[in-house]
């Protein structure tokens, strides 16, 4: 099995999201091998994060096409951890499942296809540098290609149960910064505005929007506010999230935000907004259950499906109109954490799974 090999070498770079150099590295090792399959490299420069790759095969006009997704950066900074090993059953190390692991799935099967004499067309591969960190550099160009294809699959690691993934919720991240106004606790406690106090308010507010039925969520994750004891405190700030399964409940709850910032209980102080929506929701729909069945079909074998809390860059191809599936990389735990693992087994079945469904496009030039 050379692609564990190949898994190592690429493991063993830190491509934390911010160490560009070791980023920049990764990706030029993914050059080396793409370009070895025929693929044309296009580049995209980057100054604060590293380079976003995009690998383009040759293309039949007017013929559907097919996106690969992966990123290349990965979460713990240098130092932390940076090795990778092995015994019979897994693999472990940072990436070995989130996810330089699918990447490693993706090339081996266009590997094993090309092997066979099989010329790749219509398959084209986007890698980026900072989808840890929530894709907010990449997710303007992953939108602006993701609108040239028919469909995309995403090589996120994949369930316990090598399950695909259908659906993930939309995310977004919020601050409200509280402005009030200082005065003596003791002296001149009536001439203070309390922002500590509006804070209390506003957070119960938010989190009131929680609706689990729905799977919709508002996580107040942090606060902060006041000088001291003795001071009327001057400033606060409530930071949170917002995850949820539904358009319309992201337009709810955005409603509610505006109007618990605009809306003052503590008479004399200010509130503003910012942040916003980073991903916004993968829904499971009629066109991407279809396409999962077809899936089983041509690899004939019966796939779970899932739909997921966290989120992606599916999220992103798919608010595009893609018909977009995720979960095609490997099984793995542990992930964002020193003792991620991936399944040696799962490498084995992701990679005939994508290597027929990819032989199969190629051949028909659409699922």
């Amino acid at each position: 099995m050379n692609y564990i090999a190949d898994l190592k070498n690429v493991v063993e770079i830190n491509s934390y999201t911010k160490n560009t150099e070791g980023v920049n590295l990764v990706g030029e090792i993914f050059d080396e091998w793409f370009g070895a399959l025929g693929f044309e490299t296009v580049i995209y420069k980057r100054n604060n994060v590293g380079d976003h790759r995009y690998y383009k095969s040759l293309h039949v006009k007017n013929s559907p096409k097919l996106l690969l997704l992966g990123h290349i950066d990965t979460v713990f900074p240098p130092g932390k951890f940076e090795y990778f090993t092995e015994d019979d059953t897994w693999v472990y190390g940072p990436g070995v499942c989130d996810m330089k692991g699918g990447n490693i799935v993706l090339l081996e099967a266009l590997r094993q296809l090309t092997c066979k004499g099989v010329k790749i067309q219509n398959i084209d591969i986007l890698l980026v540098s900072d989808e840890e960190t929530g894709s907010d550099d990449s997710k303007y160009l992953t939108a602006e290609l993701a609108r040239e294809y028919d469909y995309c699959f995403v090589y996120e690691a994949a369930g316990s149960n090598l399950e695909l993934v259908t659906g993930r919720k939309g995310v977004g991240t919020f601050f409200i910064d509280i402005q009030g106004k200082a005065a003596h606790a003791g002296n001149h406690y009536s001439e203070g505005c309390d922002a500590n106090l509006e804070l209390a308010y506003k957070l119960q507010k938010l989190v009131q929007l929680t609706d689990l039925d729905k799977g919709t969520t508002v996580n107040v994750g942090k606060i902060a506010g006041g000088i001291g004891a003795n001071t009327v405190s001057p400033q606060a700030q409530l930071v949170f999230e917002l995850r949820y399964k539904y358009s319309a409940e992201k337009e709810r709850v955005l409603t509610a935000i505006e109007k618990i910032v605009q809306t003052s209980v503590v008479d004399g102080v200010k509130a503003t907004l910012s942040g916003g929506i980073q991903r916004d929701v993968m829904q499971t729909t009629e066109a991407s259950i279809t396409l999962l069945k077809k899936i089983e079909k041509i690899t004939q074998q019966q796939i779970p499906a899932e739909e997921r809390g966290g989120v992606s860059d599916a999220n992103i191809v798919s608010a595009c109109g893609v018909v977009t599936l995720d979960g095609f990389g490997p099984f793995g735990d542990g992930d964002h954490t020193v003792k991620e693992r991936a399944s040696k087994e799962s490498f084995v079945s992701r990679i005939k799974m994508s290597r027929k469904l990819f032989e199969y496009f190629i051949k028909n030039l659409k699922f």
